[in-house]
């Protein structure tokens, strides 16, 4: 007995029992993209993109002893000295010991626990060598990278290139939160899994409606069974548009799917395009003077937006390593004075633990199990494969205007 498979005859294994031959295995049939040859500079970022400002903690985490981070794969500490906070390799020259273990012996500097390096911590020059004395011939002689780095947010951000200058942080940020005031609630957590499967999974189209059914924040919400959408590319983002919302399907041979029960609210009669379902709330008007096109939305080097009523969700997927990642979630209302209060008891009451926990931890969940490529895409996956033409398109652009200025970038796809 044979099978055909991909039009390839593909013997099946049987058995014979007293009632007949009996199916042991059949072979499956998996078309599809087996690598990311189609999008080389985002299959080469396993670790990241440079050329970006990142979030790595809260700048209430830093104080005057180094705190080690490691970004895109590169071991850095961040310390603040006089109020400002400063960057620098993790790793002393001298012995390879890392920078992070020492401490301030003097205004300005770090030394190293060892033997007492000392360095700069804007210039990353070594001002001394403690152990040989004052007049060290080595000094002068060695200069310690450094990191450039700013706080927004009430987060420390650090800059990783190619020896550019970095461009505004602020140009980097969701335009919203530049200018306008706003009380924010925020969470990082150390994940496993690549960044990039956190990324797409955030900005994916399809699996909300079905992994996070389950989510209590869900719960009396009615979630579409199936949507159509369109992306649409404004500045830097791209945007998930909602055309249509299905919130019931009949499945031929198979029966009814419903997003809809009894203790649910009531799906909308018409689609919104300000969250995924549609609210009696008001929109904010800092909100709705972005005339978002989409609720979901992402830009590089991997940050989501989901433009809620009265506040929006962001997401930034910071890279540590290939295997490793920071979740920093952050929900911000647009809101000042007095106003802010109920936000606070919200967010700190309910929504820190339904949606930054649970909701959020079923993310978690499919990202550290998610193996990919190979991969085969359906409809709803056009959002993915947006996102990964903007990575490409943008990161190509950048290495472009690198390389006229004179510059090498580190392009793995170089190798």
């Amino acid at each position: 007995m044979t099978e055909t498979v991909n039009s390839q005859p593909v013997p099946a294994q049987t058995r014979s029992t007293a009632d007949g031959p009996v199916r042991r295995h059949r072979a499956g049939r998996l078309p599809g993209r087996q690598d990311w040859s189609s999008w080389p500079h985002y299959r080469a970022a396993e670790a990241g993109f440079r050329g970006y400002w990142y979030p790595v903690c809260f700048s209430s985490q830093v104080g005057e002893r180094p705190r080690a981070v490691t970004l895109l794969g590169e071991r850095l500490f961040v310390i603040r000295d006089r109020g400002r906070i400063y960057g620098m390799k993790d790793r002393c020259p001298h012995r390879g010991v890392p920078l992070s273990l020492g401490d301030k012996q003097f205004p300005g500097t770090v030394s190293c626990v060892y033997h007492g390096w000392t360095f700069d911590l804007e210039t990353g020059e070594l001002k001394a060598a403690i152990t040989d004395g004052p007049l060290s011939p080595i000094c002068g002689k060695v200069t310690q990278p450094t990191y450039d780095v700013e706080e927004r947010l009430g987060l420390v951000w650090v800059y990783v290139g190619d020896g550019e200058e970095p461009h505004p942080i602020d140009e980097q940020l969701p335009e919203e939160l530049v200018g306008n005031p706003a009380v924010v609630g925020q969470r990082i957590q150390a994940r496993t899994g690549n960044w990039r499967f956190a990324c797409e999974n955030g900005y994916d189209e399809g699996h909300a409606k079905y992994l996070h059914r389950t989510a209590l924040w869900r719960l009396f919400k009615p979630m579409p069974v199936w949507n159509t959408t369109k992306i649409v590319k404004r500045g830097r983002w791209i945007y998930r548009v909602q055309r249509e919302q299905h919130w019931e399907a009949d499945f031929p041979g198979l029966g009814r799917w419903s997003g809809t029960a009894w203790y649910k609210a009531r799906p909308p009669k018409k689609v919104e395009n300000i969250g995924n379902t549609a609210s009696h709330r008001a929109v904010n008007p800092t909100i709705a003077a972005q005339e978002f096109p989409g609720f979901a939305s992402v830009s590089m080097p991997g940050v989501l937006r989901i433009a809620y009523p009265t506040f929006i969700h962001y997401e930034f997927y910071v890279p540590v390593d290939a295997g490793n990642h920071l979740y920093v979630g952050m929900m911000a209302a647009f809101e000042k004075g007095v106003r802010t209060l109920p936000f606070y008891a919200k967010y700190l009451g309910a929504v820190r633990w339904l949606f930054h926990g649970q909701f959020s931890g079923q993310d978690k969940w499919m990202v550290e199990v998610t193996d990919a490529p190979p991969e085969k895409l359906y409809r709803p996956d056009d959002s993915l494969l947006q996102w990964r033409k903007l990575a490409e398109d943008t990161t190509e652009e950048r290495l472009e205007r690198l390389r006229a200025q004179g510059i090498e970038p580190a392009d793995a796809t170089a190798d």
